[in-house]
């Protein structure tokens, strides 16, 4: 007879939270279960190196409570008797252990949140929900900070969060260190070809079984991985030896070129620790206060500005970010503020595009499951925005490749930073440009086959074109926006024979995007 539990606790794939009170008990009729299903590898199609480094996280994470002491059920895609859905194997281990209580983490997607929902409605026996214990303000502490005001900040929101958590701050814990909040006017520099590029930590793996069984039970992944290197970090031990590498190797330079894009390297003095934070092995303070540490130790060699930048990623953006998600679903998921109904190019699956900042940025991406956050807002996000691509077709295509996508995250930056289609919750502007800021950031132009100068004729980069067009098209939602009236400004002052020209080329482009 199997043995009795009175408990079961669900532990999700990015609630890797070894810190979290709930392992302060030492209970041996609690069961905690983590799982493979097809139903979370399914519902779009991921990058197989995401795939992969979720399961391998959560199958470290499982052995490392087996070695506190807690009873855990690990259930993996290929276990004889997975149900392949979540509440499917809630039910059963009830059923098998006699369980008589159900305990859960909130989830962070909206989705999940809404099904454990619905699975406690359908149990017979009582079942609670607990905090992750992870992030810096509750669910709706965004939406609680702006109440009563018609429009989010990020910059007052960052403000206070400085001042909540005393970080950065003078002693009054009122006034920022130096007097100045923000540096981002200083972070936004090309990365000169004399700059060295300190070599990124990988981690390597031999993950070729787990390739085989995603491939025996047919789960459909984008991207590719090596078998035999997998490089990513899955455990607490590697994520913090990952950030010691960043604080020691890339801080110094991180906010200086934050923004930079080239060919000669993907990492940069980027830290590529947003997957570890996301699935809760590390601490967004604990990161933090490595880096500011670090920063008042080497304050002679390290500028405020790398830490600053640093510091605005992980407790203003990323907090945010979280917040306007739970303050706007579901409603943020349908927002098309443009109406845009393009396709997504076949090529944004494949890399194979002609224009060379969208074919490395891609690639990479294919490749490395990865990009920073300028290639994601400027070169593919930028592109499909100019296009008019459907929102729903660039949030599956986000979600799924990149390795730190969870849509908390993921669906506030595409949809409403990225593509403006929630026409102005969480950006103040459309991120557009065209071939100049790719120029002015980067290296990508001097290596393409499109002239980044022309507007219209043979080999005219694309982008300049679709600019003006995406401007033309948009004159009644976005000339009145004070941020952009310069544009328009512009526009107006070309003669029509000009514009004639830039758009005859536009719509030469959108009609043959799949050739570009």
């Amino acid at each position: 007879m199997a043995q009795k539990y009175r408990k079961l606790r669900l532990i999700l794939g990015d609630q890797l939270n070894i810190r979290h009170s709930w392992f302060e008990e030492q209970d041996d009729e609690t069961l905690y279960v983590i799982m493979e299903t097809l139903s979370e590898t399914g519902y779009v199609r991921h990058h197989i190196q995401k795939v992969i480094g979720f399961f391998l996280a959560m199958r470290a994470f499982a052995v490392e409570l087996q070695e506190k002491g807690r009873q855990v059920q690990y259930i993996r895609l290929d276990d004889e008797g997975n149900e392949q859905s979540i509440g499917g194997n809630v039910k059963a281990l009830i059923r098998k252990y006699g369980i008589r209580q159900f305990e859960y983490l909130l989830p962070d997607e909206y989705r999940l949140d809404q099904e454990l929902k619905a699975l406690c409605r359908d149990l017979d026996i009582e079942s609670r929900h607990f905090d992750t214990e992870h992030f810096l303000t509750p669910r709706d502490g965004v939406e609680s900070f702006f109440k009563g005001k018609k429009t989010y900040l990020l910059e007052s929101f960052y403000r206070q969060m400085r001042k909540e958590y005393n970080i950065l701050m003078e002693e009054d814990g009122e006034t920022p260190l130096t007097g100045q909040w923000n540096y981002d006017q200083d972070n936004r520099k090309k990365l000169p070809k004399s700059q060295a590029i300190p070599p990124p930590l990988h981690f390597e793996r031999d993950v070729s079984s787990l390739v085989e069984m995603l491939k025996d039970k047919k789960v459909e992944t984008i991207g590719t991985v090596n078998p035999k290197a997998f490089t990513w970090p899955l455990t607490r031990r590697e994520c913090l030896e990952l950030l010691h590498h960043f604080v020691e190797n890339q801080l110094h330079l991180f906010g200086t070129y934050q923004d930079a894009m080239t060919e000669r390297g993907y990492l940069l003095f980027h830290s590529r620790l947003s997957f570890a934070m996301n699935l809760k092995l590390l601490h967004p303070l604990e990161v933090v206060e490595a880096c500011v540490k670090h920063w008042k130790a080497n304050q002679d060699s390290i500028d405020i500005s790398q830490i600053e930048g640093f510091v605005r990623q992980v407790i203003g953006w990323r907090e945010y970010m979280r917040g306007v998600y739970w303050a706007k679903m579901p409603d943020f998921a349908e927002m098309n503020f443009f109406g845009h109904s393009a396709k997504l190019p076949d090529w944004y699956w494949t890399g194979e595009t002609r224009m060379n900042c969208l074919r490395h940025a891609i690639g990479q991406s294919l490749d490395k499951a990865y990009a920073h956050h300028i290639q994601r807002l400027m070169v593919t996000g930028n592109f499909a925005l100019l296009l008019g691509v459907n929102p729903d077709e660039l949030d599956e295509w986000y979600l799924g490749i990149y390795m730190d996508a969870i849509e908390w995250v993921e669906i506030t930056n595409t949809r409403g930073m990225s593509q403006f289609a929630d026409g102005g919750i969480v950006g103040t502007k459309p991120y557009v440009s065209s071939a100049n800021y790719i120029h002015k950031m980067g290296d990508y132009c001097s290596n393409c086959e499109y002239d980044r100068k022309a507007k219209y004729g043979k080999n005219a980069c694309p982008f300049n074109s679709l600019y003006w067009d995406f401007y033309g098209r948009h004159t009644n939602k976005l000339s009145n926006n004070p941020r952009i009236g310069m544009m328009y400004r512009v526009w107006n002052r070309m003669d029509g024979e000009e514009r004639e020209k830039i758009l005859r080329q536009a719509a030469e482009y959108k009609e043959g995007v799949e050739g570009l």
